[in-house]
């Protein structure tokens, strides 16, 4: 039996955060699965390597410098990708920003600014690529939310509560657009060898650290941004098109 095709027609994906960490490796599954691929990065620089080093291995990207708290940017980005690569029926908000503060700390500009990269950026994004996602009757939205907004943590309430903002607004978009052929599903991972997790150790936020995570996984082992890709990709593929509205954690068993 011959191996199903990822998609009966060429399609365009837009990885938000896609410079580094798990963004980059979903940019780059996307691509090897046949997806022209557009990172949408803060760092403009970051973006167009990253683009470029995919570009290198034979298959089709680009690299755009757009903050997800930026709507206009994010308009102008998402016709340029329309210019440069088609239409885009495939959006992965990867895009987030951690907070480690004790509540009575957390400032309005604090709380402001993780919702805005966390939850606000996701809608917008959403907004912007939809149109396109209707006119072809087919789209796939992955939004990466995080364990944090299953379990909660200390420290966390803001960027907890932004992550459990995105858990709802999957939810809900879901069932808006599922007749227009749209499917809407979450994943959020749990301990990620990413930059990000690496900098939580680092300013000891993370406990007892990253090998005693491990030791109290049930899969005894920390994720890498791979794992996270993987998911992405699967729910992406034509065959994934009775999934939607889900929340599919991808954590080693770590929250169940």
């Amino acid at each position: 039996m011959s191996a199903l095709p990822a998609w009966a027609e060429p399609r365009t994906a837009i990885v938000t955060g896609g410079a580094s960490g798990i963004g980059l490796a979903i940019a780059e599954r996307l691509a090897a699965e046949g997806a022209s691929v557009a990172i949408f990065d803060r760092n403009a620089d970051a973006a167009s390597e990253a683009a470029e080093k995919i570009t290198a291995s034979g298959y089709r990207a680009i690299g755009l410098g757009v903050d997800v708290t930026d709507r206009a940017r994010i308009d102008e980005a998402v016709e340029e990708v329309r210019r440069k690569i088609g239409p885009p029926t495939i959006l992965v908000n990867s895009a987030g920003m951690d907070g480690f503060e004790p509540f009575l700390k957390i400032s309005a500009e604090s709380w402001q600014r993780l919702l805005a990269v966390n939850l606000t950026g996701t809608f917008d994004c959403c907004q912007a690529v939809v149109p396109d996602m209707i006119d072809a009757g087919w789209g796939r939205i992955i939004n990466i939310s995080s364990s944090s907004a299953q379990t909660g943590n200390p420290w966390m309430v803001h960027y907890s509560a932004a992550k459990a903002g995105v858990v709802g607004f999957t939810k809900a978009l879901a069932k808006e657009l599922g007749p227009k052929g749209i499917t809407v599903n979450t994943v959020p991972p749990g301990f990620i060898d990413t930059p990000m997790l690496r900098r939580t150790e680092e300013n000891g936020f993370l406990g007892p650290g990253i090998e005693a995570a491990e030791s109290t996984t049930p899969m005894r082992r920390v994720g890498k941004p791979e794992d996270i890709a993987a998911a992405c990709a699967y729910l992406a593929r034509e065959d994934a098109g009775y999934v939607t509205g889900q929340v599919i954690p991808v954590n080693g068993g770590r929250t169940i």
